[in-house]
């Protein structure tokens, strides 16, 4: 009797376990800090930190769905990658059917905190950006770099949900927080594509540009994109949601980002593009902490 006892406390956790692993927690965690970064700019003094709390909350619960849509998705395409493997639907640690149950738990609780405690702007964007993540993007990933394009969207909406959460209003303030994220998506996600294409070709993904292959072209299209980040750095400040002193901050890492472009298009190596993977983690989290330092 200990031991069956034991045995389904082991799998009871397991199952727990299993379903935290489909939240994609590391992902997840950058979703609700870039969603967070949009609500404390957009926010008026003081804080009702335990609305903040509840917004971040619904904001893991959304993204965990919509990584759960994900999985289930591409579960027969995860058993082929080596990072992927590992997943606990191409595992069997979990059915199909109990990660669609999961994602409407997590769809549920995160709309209805999203409608009672804040507003349907809100519920409304991050719906749009849940649909858009699990059902479209993710079966474009095959097709195209087309999808890259289309994933932007959902991955650029989180600070500007956390602003619409804060203020309801639509305006040029969140916009530029969209656009800002919108354009650092295109760098930040080719160079990871660069550097998992073997694993991605597995999978039959095509996501870089320039027919999908590793080499100058793609790398200058990478450039390109990150242009776009140094005239965007200053718009907060014309807009006077910040100050002067994060405007310079982001100029500079938007400078340091581009120079990591031009490395790539130098070396064209796996090297150089996991260097610029690293330097677009580093990017974002940087720029946004100084906006909300320096907020007027």
């Amino acid at each position: 009797m200990i031991v069956s006892d034991s045995s389904i406390d082991i799998s009871f956790a397991g199952k727990l376990k299993a379903f935290f692993e489909l939240t994609k927690f590391r992902l997840s965690l950058t979703v609700v800090f870039s969603s967070s970064f949009g609500y404390l700019l957009g926010i008026q003094r003081p804080i009702n930190w335990v609305h903040f709390a509840l917004f971040a909350v619904a904001g893991y619960a959304i993204t965990s769905a919509a990584n759960t849509v994900n999985q289930i998705k591409e579960v027969e395409l995860d058993k082929l990658m080596k990072r992927t493997a590992g997943r606990p639907l191409p595992t069997g640690r979990l059915s199909i059917s109990e990660a669609w149950g999961f994602v409407i738990l997590m769809l549920a609780l995160s709309m209805f905190i999203f409608i009672t405690v804040f507003n349907y702007k809100t519920a409304g964007i991050a719906l749009l950006s849940f649909v858009l993540y699990g059902f479209v993007y993710t079966p474009l990933k095959r097709v195209g770099p087309i999808a890259v394009f289309v994933g932007a969207f959902p991955g650029a909406f989180p600070p500007m949900i956390g602003w619409l959460a804060a203020t309801n209003h639509f305006g040029w303030e969140p916009g530029i927080l969209f656009a800002i994220q919108f354009f650092w998506q295109f760098p930040h996600f080719w160079a990871i594509a660069w550097v998992a294409d073997e694993d991605y070709r597995r999978a039959g993904f095509k996501l870089l540009p320039a027919q999908g292959e590793k080499g100058f072209d793609t790398a200058v299209q990478i450039m390109i994109y990150t242009l776009f980040l140094l005239p965007l750095s200053w718009v907060p400040l014309k807009l006077g949601m910040t100050g002067i002193n994060s405007a310079i901050i982001a100029m500079i890492c938007g400078i340091l980002f581009l120079a990591q472009t031009f490395h790539l298009m130098r070396k064209q190596t796996d090297k150089a593009a996991l260097k610029m993977m690293f330097g677009s983690f580093l990017y974002l989290p940087v720029v946004q902490i100084a906006f909300l330092l320096d907020k007027i």
